[in-house]
């Protein structure tokens, strides 16, 4: 099975407005609310976007790592790029090769997941996860509930089809990406790492982070116009919420 972009996390100060606004605005469901991540003082949201889910991530008491996360970017780039793989263990290893550090081993069958440092990634968690017997994009994905599958819309929006890393090196922070995910930079203007079903493009930016999202919309003027009713910065084909760009592309 061949690395594809499975979820990306966002962090919000509070889980509320900022899950249903999403939803409200992007033209999409939420499928689940994960109890599991309870035990890290966390709650969250899931919506999925075709065979991608969006999670938004919110502490509910002091001490949590993404409590701390949103303190020191103050709210601004997300938190987490997970990418289903066929041995997670293993590229796990070969991270550490590289000299990053294995933040966090979720293994809890069917489903297994390694979380790598995201100092050492550079800007966002990278995760590779596997749910055993799930090669099917829209078969089980635990962390997303038992019918997630169920709550896909697609008559607004219909693919997560990027994400933007902004670093002041993005050609070399592309190379590092590309070296822990195995997959190489493509030639161009804007370096990008394709997986079969999205890229991660990196621009030049202030600091390394995930800057934004891009989405194919069937129309991005309606949705610009719910998201100026929610009080939303828009500039041009993009408006900002919970920390990163939402860019409407066609």
């Amino acid at each position: 099975m061949p690395t594809r972009l499975r979820q990306v996390c966002l962090v919000a100060a509070k889980i509320e407005p900022v899950g249903s606004d999403i939803a409200e605005v992007m033209g999409l469901n939420i499928c689940y609310r994960d109890p599991n991540v309870g035990r890290f003082g966390l709650e969250n949201v899931l919506i999925p976007i075709d065979s991608v889910l969006l999670e938004v991530v919110a502490p509910f008491k002091e001490g949590t790592a993404a409590g701390r996360f949103v303190e020191k970017t103050q709210g601004r780039g997300g938190y987490m790029a997970i990418l289903s793989s066929d041995d997670p263990r293993e590229r796990g290893r070969n991270a550490e090769t590289m000299g990053v550090r294995t933040a966090h081993l979720i293994d809890r069958a069917p489903y297994l997941g390694v979380q790598l440092h995201p100092r050492d990634c550079r800007g966002a968690f990278i995760e590779f996860n596997h749910t055993a017997g799930s090669d099917n994009m829209f078969g089980p994905y635990p962390p997303a509930g038992p019918d997630w599958h169920k709550a896909v819309r697609k008559e607004t929006t219909q693919a997560l089809t990027a994400i933007t890393m902004e670093s002041p090196d993005p050609a070399g922070l592309a190379q590092h990406w590309s070296k822990i995910i195995g997959c190489p930079v493509t030639d161009g203007d804007v370096p990008e790492v394709r997986l079969p079903n999205a890229a991660i493009r990196f621009v030049k930016g202030a600091a390394d982070l995930m800057g934004g999202l891009i989405f194919k919309v069937t129309d991005p003027a309606a949705i610009l116009v719910r998201a100026k009713a929610k009080q939303l910065s828009v500039n041009g084909n993009t408006f900002k919420l919970c920390g990163v760009d939402f860019e409407l592309t066609t």
